[in-house]
């Protein structure tokens, strides 16, 4: 099934050279090539008219200790993000972010996501499992990592590509707004019911507990919480299935990597 769906994503783009070779970058810190037809100005466009709906529609947190928790260590995390950025020539990756970090009163789902444009959604739900505030930074760096490595883009990219099939990708997107707008609210998991988001793939999964070691390293923040966050994380649901049938990483797999890149995080913790 895999090689399938990555034989049909070649024929597509193959229809619309011109564009995938014009819209191919690179992720910080890994390097890995990505498609990304859809302009980021647009992305971050929909992130905030979405963002603004979602909070119209889901009551925020009144723990002000929580919410102060929430906004520190987003901000610190940010902070992080910027001065990597900045140190390494990709300044323009994020321009145009304007930093927010709210804390949703959703106690029975343990989920966060992070808006292109530098929007930050915590849900309540998952603080049981971060326990501390180093906990939470696991979380904040690991979706922040997803938005700065533009995962959303890129997967919008590639449903769009297999929908359209790689033909009149603009009419797609300006004649079929209910549609692109459907695909970005799941891309980006907005929702609270299990399954109502496009799963990030296994490589975008381990990409982003890479980036997230970094950013929350050079934030002030042990990166070895991330391993017991996992952990716990991974005694919380039931059954999982075998790695093979799953977009995510087994937990084990997980564990392992994290572990792999921990020396690289422990460099810029050290700093």
């Amino acid at each position: 099934m895999r090689k399938l769906i990555i034989a049909i994503l070649f024929v597509a783009t193959t229809l619309i050279s011109g564009s995938f070779m014009t819209s191919c970058s690179k992720v910080p810190i890994t390097g890995r090539q990505q498609l990304a037809l859809l302009p980021e100005s647009q992305m971050m466009s929909m992130g905030v008219a979405n963002y603004n709906e979602f909070l119209k529609e889901n009551p925020l947190s009144n723990d002000a200790s929580k919410v102060a928790m929430v906004k520190n260590v987003g901000q610190k995390i940010a902070a992080a993000v910027e001065r990597y950025m900045r140190e390494n020539g990709l300044s323009d990756r994020i321009d145009g972010y304007k930093w927010e970090f709210n804390l949703v009163k959703e106690d029975n789902v343990p989920n966060a996501w992070a808006m292109p444009g530098g929007k930050v959604v915590i849900y309540t739900g998952i603080l049981p499992y971060t326990k501390t505030e180093t906990g939470l930074a696991v979380v904040m760096g690991h979706e922040i990592a997803h938005a700065v490595a533009r995962h959303g883009n890129e997967r919008m990219s590639q449903a769009l590509l297999i929908e359209t099939g790689g033909t009149a990708l603009n009419l797609a997107l300006n004649q079929k707004p209910e549609q692109t707008r459907n695909l970005f609210m799941m891309a980006y998991g907005l929702g609270t019911q299990v399954g109502i988001s496009l799963p990030y793939s296994r490589t975008h999964e381990t990409e982003a507990d890479r980036l997230g070691l970094i950013f929350m390293a050079m934030a002030g923040y042990d990166p070895h919480e991330a391993v017991a966050f996992w952990q716990r994380m991974s005694q919380a649901g039931g059954q999982k299935p075998p790695e093979f049938l799953s977009t995510h990483p087994a937990d084990e797999t997980r564990v392992k990597n994290l572990r792999e890149y921990m020396p690289k995080a422990m460099k810029y913790y050290k700093q």
